[in-house]
């Protein structure tokens, strides 16, 4: 354990900056219990908001101008659009948006629309772009279904034994593959109102594709020629198969997943499939929206998806960290509510599973055909710092689930167990998004985590997850992190979940985690890493500081028993970067959905993490 003299006054500091800071975490608490912050991605959600409006004859005016401001907004001054702040431009991006505001009526000779333009066309250009976006302009006649890859509802029939079949996809991507077999087999085509002719960028690449790929590669072709194929009763019995699915997993606000992609294909298929706009599955599903709009003075935009549960278990984590009592009013109020979202019916995860009995949490308010592993984890850890004996059985059962969704290799996926069939992702038509799930250190660490401060250190499930843990660490000491950024976020859930099932502070492993968080400490004494560490490995540990990461990084180090200068540095960057409302600011997208591809950044994080790490600090001071 390394040890340092504390700064003068720093403990001081820090219990002044966690009052402030769990002073306003409270103020943000519902009346219900339950804390929600704002989950913000890019503006391709609005854009295809606008599109799916435009393909079902609903957009208004008004809906237009208000998406348009926020898309304007987001554009930066050399008229592009990006996946995160500060990323480089994104081609398909940039491209829905373009989209978007011309709907809005911007003129392509306008200034901002100009410059977008003419990125487009030098980066590639319509032609360029992914699958997902191109899928999007067929609908409308600006790209031809031809030119697309092919996925044919027929899928439907291939049993979960067989490869390729609908659940060897990730729950995400085959909530959005189901829809989309349908509007690639009837491949509607629906007016807009402008031309597209600007954006064009020159031919398609030539083929590069290798081994697999160029096995689908002739598959796709060969499955073309079935497609230009007359109706037959295979294909309609398909239809009908995909349609049922589709409908069977609507939850009760309407969404799909809680997720837009999926939800926004659905109501798409079914509509070509002749569900009218006043369908009550339609209809829900329109409704549903509202849920996820947010309007303010720059405009509407909507959520990806929404992040209550674990925004409340994260809060209630944090505040038990800051010293809550367990019979605190807002730590039992929010109890109260976690306990009634406990998912207590079977979902696709069963498909693997059948044998295992439900329980667990799910994401958001309502997706719970989808609960997942990391949610249940952080929430078996809140209910713990909390008084509340009804919480007792809904853990019990979330225990049991959570032993029952390990994979085979030991680990844990965050939706399904033994998610891995890497077949699929070799498809032409995967061309964005992580479309498997696989375990992850992250996901698998939380779990350990939870299941350790069970009793459970010493059980099958656990011994296996900490040797997958082990044996997933990087050569330089950190662990990649799949749902947040990125290796300062692996390492700073691995490290405190090894050292809860029993690993000491002294071993290799922790001590390589040490070294590496502190060789990455940026000057300024906080931490930070750059999303493009997904893609570029110069920017792995690199990035400007933020306090989610400064705080992922002080957990790390002080379950490993650190009382450092690094330590002391880390938390000095805090207490000097807390606004005067007890808060952070944080641009920066900490967030990860697909890596390399789609990034959030979490509203609450830069709040619940620093009071943990502010807790967890000012706990081993006294």
């Amino acid at each position: 354990m390394t040890t340092t003299e504390e700064a003068p006054g720093l403990t001081g500091a820090a219990a002044g900056a966690l009052d402030a800071a769990r002073a306003h975490l409270l103020g943000l608490q519902s009346p219900e219990g339950w804390w929600k912050a704002e989950l913000e991605t890019n503006v391709t959600m609005d854009a295809e908001d606008l599109l799916l409006r435009e393909f079902l004859g609903i957009r208004t005016e008004e809906e237009t101008a208000e998406a348009a401001r926020w898309i304007r907004s987001q554009q930066r001054a050399d008229g592009t659009w990006a996946n995160f702040h500060g990323g480089p431009a994104d081609l398909s991006t940039t491209i829905e948006a373009y989209v978007a505001l011309r709907l809005a009526g911007d003129p392509p000779d306008a200034g901002h629309m100009l410059a977008a333009a003419k990125y487009a066309r030098d980066a590639g250009g319509i032609e360029g772009s992914r699958v997902f976006t191109r899928i999007w302009l067929a609908l409308f006649g600006q790209w031809s279904w031809d030119d697309l890859p092919v996925m044919p509802p027929e899928l439907m029939f291939l049993p979960s034994r067989v490869p390729l079949n609908v659940y060897d996809w990730a729950c995400w991507a085959r909530q959005t593959i189901v829809p989309l077999t349908i509007l690639g087999s009837l491949r509607p085509v629906r007016s807009l109102p402008v031309d597209l002719a600007e954006l064009r960028g020159g031919a398609v690449p030539p083929d590069g594709a290798k081994g697999w790929g160029r096995v689908f590669n002739a598959l796709d072709r060969v499955l073309h020629v079935y497609e230009k194929a007359p109706v037959r009763p295979l294909r309609r019995a398909a239809l009908r198969r995909a349609a049922d699915w589709i409908i069977a997993r609507q939850e009760a606000d309407g969404c799909w997943g809680g997720i837009q992609p999926p939800w926004v294909y659905s109501l798409m298929a079914l509509n070509v499939l002749g569900y009218g706009l006043d369908h009550p599955v339609v209809k829900r599903g329109l409704d549903g929206l509202e849920r996820f709009t947010i309007r303010d003075e720059k405009g509407r935009r909507l959520e990806a998806c929404q992040s209550p549960v674990w925004d409340t278990v994260l809060a209630m984590n944090a505040l038990g960290d800051a010293g809550a009592a367990p019979d605190d009013p807002a730590l039992l109020r929010a109890a109260h509510w976690v306990v009634g979202e406990e998912v207590k019916g079977l979902g696709d995860w069963a498909v693997r599973r059948p044998d295992l009995p439900p329980g667990g949490w799910a994401f958001e308010f309502d997706n719970d055909i989808y609960p997942d592993t990391d949610d249940t984890a952080e929430a078996i850890l809140a209910l713990r710092k909390v008084a509340l004996p009804e919480a007792e059985a809904p853990i019990e059962r979330a225990v049991r689930w959570l032993n029952g969704m390990a994979s085979r290799d030991g680990g844990f996926g965050a939706f399904d167990a033994d998610n891995t069939r890497g077949l699929c992702t070799k498809l032409p038509f995967c061309d964005f998004g992580a479309v498997i799930d696989p375990p992850s250190a992250d996901v698998t660490a939380h779990v350990v985590e939870a299941l350790s401060k069970e009793g459970l250190a010493e059980s099958p499930v656990v011994k296996r997850a900490v040797v997958w843990l082990l044996k997933a660490q990087e050569a330089d000491g950190s662990w990649f992190g799949r749902w947040g950024a990125n290796h300062v976020y692996g390492t700073g859930g691995a490290v405190p979940a090894l050292i809860a099932a029993g690993v000491r502070p002294e071993k290799p492993a922790i001590r390589r985690a040490v070294a590496w968080l502190e060789e990455h400490q940026n000057s300024d004494g906080g931490w930070g890493e750059d999303l493009r560490s997904y893609e570029d490995p110069a920017w792995i540990g690199r990035g400007g500081s933020t306090p989610s990461q400064t705080a992922w990084a002080l957990l790390a180090l002080l379950a490993a028993g650190e009382r450092s200068a690094a330590v002391d540095a880390g938390v000095r960057w805090l207490v000097e970067n807390q606004r005067p409302d007890g808060t952070w600011d944080e641009d920066q997208f900490t967030g990860t959905g697909f890596p390399g591809d789609f990034y959030i950044n979490y509203h609450l994080y830069r709040l619940v993490f620093p009071i943990s790490a502010l807790g967890r600090y000012l706990e081993a001071a006294t």
